[in-house]
């Protein structure tokens, strides 16, 4: 048997794994036609079995960029979740450091909603991920990947208004300790730097959480999909924190 006829198309970036993959899942739950995209074809192949369409760009490219911004006409959903992180301290970043984070989660972004925004069916959504990290700085070693994701919160603002009489809604959302791929690997980079147990570092984390766990990415997907659904019709320009508390502001 087929699967059911999809009406809505959606955009998913950094679809081959964490949040971007969960994302991509539920929206083919809901069902939506979703154009999965990640730099890295190989994992993408979970979500082609999965009956998504799939792409391979690299959106810090301008010609990547647009090549995706080639299959965007009628779609009614772009979700920004691709991103990098360098963990490194803060004294040591070097300016070839702090261009490479900002072009793949900064600038890629900004030029995503400017080349896909106005070819998004009216009624349509954006939401980009920014990261708790957008809010906090007592991570200092992740201090170029937090000016990223607090760039794309103006970038988000700013689109919200200039696509508002489209209406297109642009909405960004602050991930807070989620469970990915990403997370892992981080936790291990910021345990070397300070000299920290990994389990010593991550019980510490934790307890800065108010709920006192992590969330995983399937719970973030099911927020991102709250806010490109009809259900947020009234929210655009906003910066929504899923932190377990981490954030309250």
């Amino acid at each position: 048997m087929g699967s059911p006829m999809r009406s809505r198309r959606a955009i998913v970036t950094g679809a081959g794994s964490g949040i971007g993959k969960a994302v991509a899942l539920r929206l083919l739950r809901e069902g939506v036609d979703v154009l999965a995209v990640d730099i890295d074809a190989a994992r993408l192949d979970d979500l082609a079995r999965a009956d998504c369409r799939i792409k391979s760009v690299d959106l810090a490219d301008p010609a990547g960029r647009a090549k995706l911004a080639e299959a965007a006409d009628g779609a009614d959903y772009l979700v920004n979740s691709h991103g990098i992180i360098m963990v490194k301290s803060i004294f040591d970043i070097t300016l070839e450091d702090w261009r490479k984070v900002q072009a793949v989660n900064a600038e890629s972004v900004f030029f995503l909603c400017q080349a896909i925004g106005p070819k998004l069916k009216p009624g349509g959504a954006i939401v980009n991920l920014s990261s708790s990290s957008s809010k906090l700085a007592s991570t200092v070693e992740v201090a170029a990947y937090a000016a990223s994701k607090t760039t794309i919160l103006s970038i988000t603002r700013s689109f919200a208004y200039a696509l508002a009489s489209r209406p297109v809604r642009v909405n960004a959302i602050c991930p807070g300790i989620i469970d990915t791929p990403m997370q892992d690997n981080v936790l291990a980079s910021v345990s070397r730097l300070r000299g920290t147990e990994i389990a010593t570092l991550d019980k510490a984390r934790t307890r800065t959480v108010p709920l006192g766990r992590a969330a995983s990415a399937d719970e973030c997907a099911g927020a991102i999909w709250f806010l490109l659904s009809d259900e947020a019709a009234y929210m655009t320009g906003q910066a929504v924190n899923f932190t377990g508390g981490l954030v309250t502001w």
